[in-house]
């Protein structure tokens, strides 16, 4: 695995970036803050990922991806898609901070080099994805994370969890009421 450093300062269209993510990332930490300690082990259907699980990956994923997109290459490893359970709603909350810290840093130092350079996930040494860095950092990085926010809604209205405000109105909060 090679790794792409960043030197120079992130120039304002990863400043745009940085400020989508953390705002994604501000509405992923108040749906996390909503996760009941106590149904961490509640799935809705025994295919499904338990709360705890799909919480913690959610929390997870942005350190993840600030560990793996500097890499030119990234190999999955086998067990990529073994997901842990949370002992806490605290541990859930301290992933989730400590992975954007450390992927608004990730961020804020991209170059534009490094950012339209290619990115290549592999599967047994087979390409599974490459695709450029910053359609990386989008696609799986904040739009990934979305897609697993929007599940967690799901759970925690099953779980009569009123349903924070994410980009207007919930049926449970109005912020411009």
């Amino acid at each position: 695995m090679t790794q792409t450093t960043a030197t120079a300062a992130a120039s304002p269209a990863f400043g745009a970036l940085l400020a989508e993510f953390k705002q994604e990332c501000a509405a992923t930490r108040r749906v996390l803050e909503r996760v009941p300690g106590d149904k961490l082990f509640w799935q809705p259907h025994p295919k499904s990922l338990t709360l705890g699980q799909l919480a913690l990956h959610v929390a997870s994923l942005p350190g993840a991806f600030a560990q793996i997109l500097p890499l030119d290459t990234f190999d999955i490893p086998a067990d990529a898609f073994v997901f842990k359970s949370p002992a806490t709603t605290a541990e859930i909350l301290e992933t989730l901070d400590a992975g954007v810290a450390a992927a608004a840093q990730y961020i804020s130092t991209l170059t534009p080099e490094a950012a339209q350079g290619t990115w290549t996930a592999k599967s047994q040494g087979h390409v599974a994805m490459a695709l450029p860095r910053a359609a990386a950092l989008r696609g799986l990085l904040i739009s990934h994370s979305i897609h697993h926010r929007g599940q967690l809604t799901v759970y925690l209205r099953e779980l009569g969890v009123k349903v924070p405000s994410i980009y207007g109105p919930s049926a449970d909060e109005n912020p411009f009421a």
